[in-house]
């Protein structure tokens, strides 16, 4: 499982009703097993609180019958501990490899909340589990200190997926936790947080690039990244024109690879910005590629 230096986060494909589409979600999940990517379904942009416990269960069992050679993680998200005790549970009944626990939303607990918290769902499993710090969405930083206290108590805490979006904090969890395993939760910041210390990204932008983005985390994490931001950076920047997982979506649809760029509201395509430059990016990534392959 640390051999994985790159995890997709993966959208979650719906038809034009809304209702779940495992046609194109095979479609994905194989393109992601061909690049070697680690995946992540039901996170943040898998739009994993927008599906209910029925539904989240048929993306877990779909995905963990294909049988792919590369790992799966699940996202557990939420605010109600017991009904993510329940659903580690189901999941671990199917086999799947790995969790990423967010801290909790909305209730914005300290230091020994998200200890308690984490402790109850860490030791509900002895699958790998990913922490993840992501404080634009939840409301609450995950405490410096939390890392290195869990690290000491359960041996399944396969590291940490920083998204706080700061190169400082990165650096500050690495100073307190310097045991411990980080992931970049920014496409953006990698070469960034390579330099600092971190072992992979968990990444959106392996969605729609997937061989690539596992090329452009290989140089980051090998200090080889002279260049690769005047390329990357803009392109990132288009793949986040809109909330995440608006503008993947579309560019996803335009490729063929998703039967519609159908969102679960509150997200809305209304909200892409500009689909002409997303187009553009993705031809620069694409001829990135191809110059280094």
């Amino acid at each position: 499982m640390n051999k994985t230096s790159l995890w997709t986060a993966l959208v979650t494909p719906f038809e034009e009703h809304g209702i779940l589409d495992f046609e194109s979600l095979d479609v994905l999940l194989k393109k992601q097993n061909e690049a070697g990517n680690g995946i992540l379904i039901l996170g943040s942009t898998g739009e994993g609180l927008a599906l209910d416990t029925e539904e989240k269960k048929q993306v877990v069992v779909y995905t963990a019958g294909i049988k792919l050679d590369v790992p799966v993680m699940v996202g557990i998200g939420g605010y109600k501990l017991h009904k993510q005790i329940d659903f580690i549970k189901e999941c671990d009944r199917c086999q799947v490899d790995a969790y990423l626990l967010v801290t909790p939303l909305y209730s914005k607990p300290g230091k020994q909340g998200q200890i308690e918290w984490f402790s109850r769902l860490l030791e509900t499993t002895d699958r790998p589990c990913m922490l993840y710090n992501v404080p634009s969405r939840t409301g609450v930083k995950l405490h410096p200190e939390v890392p290195a206290i869990l690290a000491e108590r359960f041996e399944n805490l396969l590291g940490v997926k920083e998204a706080s979006g700061s190169i400082e904090e990165f650096k500050t969890f690495r100073e307190t936790a310097p045991t411990v395993d980080f992931y970049s939760g920014d496409d953006g910041l990698t070469p960034d947080f390579a330099d600092a210390g971190a072992v992979g990204l968990v990444s959106v932008a392996s969605n729609v690039w997937p061989e690539a983005t596992s090329k452009y985390v290989e140089l980051c994490l090998a200090g080889k990244h002279d260049g690769l931001k005047d390329v990357w950076l803009p392109a990132i920047d288009q793949l986040f024109n809109g909330p995440n997982p608006v503008p993947a979506k579309a560019l996803l649809h335009q490729r063929g690879w998703i039967g519609t760029d159908m969102l679960r509201p509150p997200l809305s395509m209304a909200d892409l910005g500009s689909l002409e430059k997303l187009l553009e990016s993705d031809k620069a990534i694409q001829n990135w590629y191809s110059s280094i392959k």
